[in-house]
């Protein structure tokens, strides 16, 4: 059914975030992404909370945002 929209949430461990720069870079990076609601990023213990709409986007396309800003995604 097309009016279901079913959202997802997931996390990424993301290595190399140290400051407000960094955390704008990946959450304004995710968001850019056709299908990701929200973003919570959370420098201390380096973990990226991600809401999505299942179908819209992979994890594998938040990883590779991720990576494209230079932060590496366990």
């Amino acid at each position: 059914m097309k009016g279901d929209i079913k959202m997802e949430q997931t996390t990424l461990n993301v290595k190399g975030m140290t400051c407000a720069h960094c955390e704008t870079a990946v959450r304004t990076a995710l968001l850019e992404l056709e299908g990701v609601t929200a973003v919570e990023v959370h420098l201390q213990d380096g973990k990226v909370n991600v809401s999505y709409e299942e179908g819209q986007v992979s994890k594998e396309k938040m990883t590779e945002a991720v990576e494209d800003q230079g932060y590496d995604v366990e």
